[in-house]
């Protein structure tokens, strides 16, 4: 077995020495479309939202065996990874980890879309290309790497076709939004990316004669997260300092439509670009959806578009990463200007009736007993900070998903 695992990573690792690696996915004539999806029989569209799995050697078998469960009681039509995945220290060691999280997805026939985090290549041993590679060696990622055409490695758009096949429905539009700028901050989607956008969304208008939504994923979020929260000051409970001003405290604004909860600041990219702008003007997306932020499972509807934060979707062993987890993202080609959207919190998915029918006299039985006891006191120290604000203070700091 050892022989043939090193074979196969050989096998994918020469594959990343390949010059101009192009995704076998994308659209013929269009090399940032991947292929086209379509709509269930039932008009339906399901998304799992997988994030910051941050696998290693210590988490990864825990953490892909509940991305296995999370699979099987879903049953997504697509996966969307949305970075800091898999960041070893050598290419070897990542096509390792890599090989563990697609296997899960290459079984079950489940079709994925990968964008990159600010991890996913940061320490120089490999690029986002050779990376891409690895993921694009398995027959379920329809991910794609636009090579020179634009910054980075992987904004690309999914199109999603009505259940017969035969009319664009909705757009998935997936970026890359950069690791660290060169002063070391975090970076942002490029302004050649804001551009292909705002160019390829006009022109699927023209060409369909009317507006297609969507919904747009990438790792870190757009910096008019802190337009749409509210300054306060710093004994104020779960407001959380600006991560580039030193001394201002955010909180959710009651003036916006906010869901989830705010746990921790948000870190977008210092420069903005104008990619939210641009979407805004645009007036097609519906929703971004990012990761980053490993405890902030909170959405706020801001001019038009929700910009939400999906939780770290890895497990490591302790009473704190119970609350970790995943987002379901549904979609209905009769109501293509809407979108619904859970949150699924480790310490509550082990306690679903599926979940525990699934898992029955299988190997991952002590794994969900463990989370089942330490997520019940994860559970109960959350609701009750929550209830204590809201008591004393009036305020609710935790909204319906």
């Amino acid at each position: 077995m050892k022989k043939t695992f090193r074979a196969i990573l050989s096998l994918i690792l020469c594959l990343t020495l390949i010059a101009g690696v192009v995704s076998f996915a994308a659209a013929e004539g269009d090399p940032l479309t991947a292929r086209a999806f379509r709509f269930g029989s039932d008009g339906r569209f399901k998304i799992l939202h997988v994030t910051d799995t941050h696998l290693h050697e210590d988490n990864v078998e825990d953490s892909t065996r509940l991305i296995a469960l999370a699979c099987d009681a879903e049953q997504p039509d697509l996966v969307m990874l949305t970075g800091d995945l898999a960041p070893e220290d050598t290419l070897e060691a990542t096509a390792a980890r890599v090989d563990q999280l697609m296997r899960v997805f290459e079984s079950r026939d489940i079709p994925v879309a990968v964008a990159f985090g600010n991890h996913d290549s940061e320490n120089g041993a490999y690029t986002r290309e050779q990376v891409m590679a690895l993921y694009n060696a398995y027959s379920c990622s329809v991910s794609v790497d636009d090579g020179d055409l634009l910054n980075g490695c992987g904004t690309y758009r999914v199109p999603l076709m009505s259940s017969d096949g035969e009319n664009l429905v909705f757009n998935l539009w997936v970026f890359d939004s950069g690791d660290y700028d060169g002063e070391g901050h975090y970076a942002n989607v490029a302004e050649d990316q804001v551009e292909w956008y705002r160019e390829a969304s006009a022109a699927i208008e023209r060409e369909e004669g009317k507006k297609i939504y969507s919904l747009a994923f990438q790792h870190i979020i757009v910096p008019e997260i802190y337009d749409a929260l509210e300054e306060h000051d710093y004994w104020t409970a779960y407001s959380y300092e600006h991560i580039y001003h030193e001394g201002e405290y955010y909180r959710f604004s009651k003036k916006n439509t906010n869901y989830g909860m705010l746990c921790e600041y948000p870190c977008p990219g210092y420069y903005n670009h104008g990619q939210f702008a641009a979407m805004v003007g645009r007036g097609d997306v519906l929703a971004m959806f990012t990761g980053h932020d490993h405890t902030n499972a909170f959405g706020v509807k801001y001019q038009g578009v929700d910009i939400v934060n999906s939780l770290s979707t890895r497990y490591n062993g302790d009473a704190f990463s119970t609350q970790y987890g995943y987002r379901v993202i549904e979609l209905d080609e009769n109501a293509p200007d809407k979108y619904e959207t859970r949150v699924v919190r480790w310490y509550d998915f082990v306690n679903r009736k599926d979940v525990k029918a699934l898992s029955a006299g299988s190997a991952d039985k002590n794994l969900l007993a463990q989370i089942r006891f330490q997520g019940f006191f994860r559970k109960f120290a959350t609701s009750l900070g929550v209830l204590i604000v809201k008591v004393t203070t009036g305020r609710t700091v935790r909204y319906p998903d």
